[in-house]
Order: C-alpha cells, then structure tokens, then sequence
C-alpha cells in the first residue's frame, strides 16, 4: 500500500468514526471542548482552591501543561486498544495492522485542534498576546505527534499480544501525568544534572515545559533536545513500521484467535 492510499484511508476512516462517535450522544461534538475542560476544571478546583497552591497564573500554567498531556494520554491510550477492538475486520482483510493505531492517533488530532484553540485563547486572555515566538510551536507540535504515533504503535503491539498491557498503559499513564510537572514547576528541581535527567528520561516533562517556555516565559526551549527527540523518535517508528511489517500476519493470528 502506498503512502498515500495508507494516510488517505487513515483520514478518512478517523472521520468516519468521529461522526459515529458524535452521533452517540446529545452534544454531540461538543464534548470535544467540555471533556477536557472538566479535566482541567476538577485539577484546578483541587490544588487550586482547596490546596491553594498560592499561584496567580496556576490556571494557565495548568492548562499549558495538562492540554498537552491530554492529547499523549488520550491518544496513546485509545490506540493501543485499536487493534484487538478491530479483530473482526482483521479476521476479513488483510490490510497493514499499524493502520489501526494511526486511525485512532488521528482521530484524537482532530478534536485535539478544537482544545489548543481554547488554550491559546486563554494564554491571550491573561495577557500573553501571540507573538512570532510562538510559531516555534511547530517544531513542537511535530514532534509531540511523532512521540504519540510512536508509543501508540508500541502500545497496540503489546495488548495484541499480552491483554494485560492494558493496565500497564494506564497506570503508566497515571504516573506520567504526575511525574511530568503538570501540576508543579519543572524549575523548582534546583539540582540541574537532576533537572536534565528528568527531562531527558522523561520526554513529556520537557514538551510541557518547552510548552509553557514558549506561551508563558516568552522564551525558547532547548532546541538541540527537541531536535535529538525528533531524530530519535523518527528512528524508531521506521523501526516499528519494520516490525509490524515483518510479523502483520503473526499478529493477525494473535488478535483473531484470542
């Protein structure tokens, strides 16, 4: 399959689903923006008004980092369950198994828009107006997209082996959402070989601060790190597209007889 037929069945499938999945329910898309406001509502009514954080700018600095963390968390999490929810098709055709995770990625994309549009407006709303310096949001926004492609794949492949993965993600999920300075500084880890350990080992620790590096500090993250990141995770999907070549029919099995 082409690289065009694969990304414009992945478009237009992602679509399709989006459309069945709106149809489910009364607001239909609007649950697009409620969905990640209650989330970041519920944090902010916890460590903001009951635990009071003493922050002015906490609900900015919430939004910028838990906005993100959505988009990874969301993506990563739906797409590693997209092969095995497809079983019966992959029981019917034989079509690339990575199209499944790359659908549901896509999918999360498309709301994901919507949400970093109610960001943007709210940085804007406490007086951080856009400027030029936010277009090195770009290089950002690819690679966050290259890092959740890449788990994703990663994610798929394990649950259609082991189920049990499953709960894995999730709970890793849970600690990423903790450990990646969501809901405190980055910068408050006054140790700096501790602080580069921290956003080396931990990739969304340092796309959310690069984040609020650009929207709230109006300066530039380490461009030399994204650009390994990039380069690492652009490595590595070539090499999961490798494997989900290599094994297709392996998995297949896997998926169908379980």
């Amino acid at each position: 399959m082409s690289l065009f037929r694969f990304f414009s069945l992945v478009n237009i499938q992602a679509k399709m689903d989006l459309k069945a999945e709106a149809s489910r329910f009364i607001l239909s898309y609007l649950w697009w923006i409620i969905e990640p406001l209650l989330f970041v509502g519920t944090f902010y009514l916890v460590f903001e008004v009951l635990l009071n954080t003493g922050r002015q700018d906490f609900l900015l600095f919430l939004i910028c980092g838990k906005i993100p963390f959505l988009w990874f968390s969301k993506s990563v999490t739906a797409a590693s369950q997209s092969i095995v929810n497809n079983k019966g098709l992959i029981n019917q055709v034989d079509i690339p198994k990575s199209l499944f995770p790359y659908v549901s990625v896509h999918e999360t994309l498309y709301k994901q828009w919507v949400v970093f549009l109610i960001m943007f407006g709210v940085v804007t709303f406490y007086g951080y107006m856009p400027e030029l310096n936010w277009l090195w949001l770009i290089p950002l926004l690819f690679v966050q997209y290259g890092l959740i492609l890449l788990c994703s794949l990663v994610g798929a492949l394990c649950v259609s082996f082991v189920g049990d993965f499953r709960m894995i993600i999730t709970m890793g999920m849970m600690f990423l959402m903790f450990a990646s300075g969501i809901f405190w500084d980055i910068d408050m880890v006054t140790n700096p070989a501790l602080r580069d350990l921290m956003l080396t080992c931990n990739p969304i620790a340092f796309l959310i601060d690069a984040y609020r590096q650009v929207l709230m500090k109006r300066s530039l993250y380490d461009l030399n790190h994204l650009a390994m990141l990039g380069g690492i995770v652009f490595i590595l999907l070539c090499l999961m597209h490798g494997v989900y070549h290599k094994i297709s029919k392996l998995i297949a099995a896997k998926v169908v007889n379980s």
